[in-house]
């Protein structure tokens, strides 16, 4: 029999997508970030894994979650890793998935009552730039800096103390970088500030009381700092001496509750930008959630371009960003997962991934694919036309069996699954899917990490 009639016969075709701009202070597009660009696409040029012939290596780094990784001048894998332990920097052999080096950055800090599987302070987000270094937040309210070194070791840079500029009980959630090279920082509690790296000078800003922060940010090639708090989505430039103010703020919809499967009560998703004009998010309205697309230029009077509702009435909410899938928008629903605890016994949360079109005359859904994806940061492949999700189907055997799914982005067709394994270790738990610079694909796992790729 010839052997490819044993492989699917679908390889996918490129996805056309308006161009991200290289933000100067950052590693390349697709290496940077957990939202892999400074427009936070979630999308990437390269072809992923089509599912001809997979292999599957998995390694285990005991209970600690690498949720956000990024690739250094040499392709390895840097990750920040969450344990109950603390957070540590990682350095990863993307073939071997073998730890090259570790360093850790900041111990939990146990007299808090934070879940630790829900804590985000100081240890989800860092950036990694083009010289290799890394720059993440502590436990401790710093953002540290550690370099990648040739040899894959890592070593501690500097570290700049910022916990007297947050309030009691308050820690930092991301950090990130614009055009002109300042380090902006983001608080739970709702300050936004800038740091000089040459000074060490600061400047920060308070968000209206009650506003708070629990996902990254996105900036662009004009200045702006993008970010979403739970009541408004924000437009931030910096003034001349560093000072973060307000361009414009739009409040949205954020329901009435902390709907099962989010972290607060609002919306779930870093901002993703789209081309020059868009930028994207979902809110947390009642009964259905919506994607809203707003013009982010300067000056616009109607910034408003659409809402449209998506997902499951009365079931629908997501923790997770927006995938830019060319003019086109990726959003997974997460309704159901309040904790590792949701997806046991064979047990899991409500289905639905779904496509929005950004078109001139406003936005419609394109199709709703059945998937069940817990809560996983999807990607997109712009070059082969897939997105892939981190699934988990309901079974009444109650077996927990978790699955890489690629998804066609122009029709909504499941194009392959394939199981990553069974149990409670195999769930991602919030943790994003990268593809890495040869087109391979990893997830990282409470325990460890995955790696998919063609044969």
């Amino acid at each position: 029999m010839p052997t490819d009639l044993l492989v699917p016969r679908f390889t996918g075709s490129a996805l056309a997508a308006p161009p991200v701009p290289q933000n100067p202070w950052l590693a390349p597009n697709g290496r940077s970030s957990m939202h892999n660009d400074p427009y936070s696409t979630d999308a990437y040029t390269q072809s992923g894994p089509t599912g001809r012939a997979l292999t599957m290596r998995t390694a285990s780094y005991g209970i600690r979650e690498c949720a956000t990784i990024a690739f250094d001048s040499k392709g390895r894998i840097v990750g920040l890793c969450g344990g109950l332990e603390g957070f540590t920097m990682m350095v990863i052999d993307p073939v071997t998935l073998r730890a090259l080096s570790q360093l850790q950055l900041s111990a939990r800090d146990f007299s808090k009552a934070a879940n630790p599987f829900t804590d985000l302070c100081g240890g989800t987000y860092f950036f990694l730039d083009g010289q290799d270094r890394a720059y993440a937040t502590t436990t401790t309210g710093a953002i540290a800096e550690v370099q990648v070194t040739a040899g894959g070791g890592l070593a501690r840079g500097r570290t700049w103390p910022l916990a007297a500029h947050l309030a009691a009980g308050d820690c930092l959630v991301a950090t990130g970088v614009d055009w002109a090279g300042r380090v902006w920082w983001f608080s739970q509690q709702g300050t936004v500030g800038t740091l000089d790296r040459g000074t060490g000078a600061v400047r920060a800003l308070d968000l209206p009381e009650g506003e708070e922060i629990y996902n990254s940010i996105s900036v662009d090639e004009t200045g702006g700092v993008y970010l979403v708090s739970t009541h408004q989505t924000y437009r931030l430039d910096a003034a001349a001496d560093g000072t973060p103010e307000v361009t414009w703020a739009i409040p949205y919809d954020r329901g009435t509750r902390v709907k099962p499967g989010m972290l607060s009560q609002g919306s779930g998703t870093s901002p993703t930008l789209i081309g020059e004009r868009w930028i994207a998010i979902a809110d947390n309205a009642d009964p259905q959630s919506h994607v809203i697309v707003y013009d982010r230029r300067k000056g616009v009077a109607d910034r408003e371009h659409c809402s449209v509702p998506v997902l499951s009435t009365g079931a629908s909410t997501t923790e997770n960003s927006l995938v830019a899938a060319g003019s086109s928008l990726i959003i997974e629903n997460n309704f159901g997962y309040a904790g590792i605890q949701s997806t046991l016994l064979g047990r899991s949360t409500t289905p639905g991934v779904s496509r929005v079109l950004v078109e001139e005359g406003g936005c419609r859904v394109a199709w709703t694919n059945p998937t069940v994806a817990p809560s996983s940061v999807p990607k997109a492949s712009l070059g082969n036309g897939l997105v892939y999700v981190y699934s988990k189907p309901p079974r009444k055997d109650l077996l927990d069996a978790w699955y890489v799914t690629a998804i066609d982005i122009r029709t909504g067709e499941t194009r392959w699954s394939r199981l990553t394994g069974t149990g409670i270790q195999w769930n991602n738990h919030y943790a994003s899917i990268y593809l890495g610079p040869d087109g391979a694909l990893y997830v990282a796992t409470i325990v460890g990490l995955v790696r998919l790729a063609d044969g």
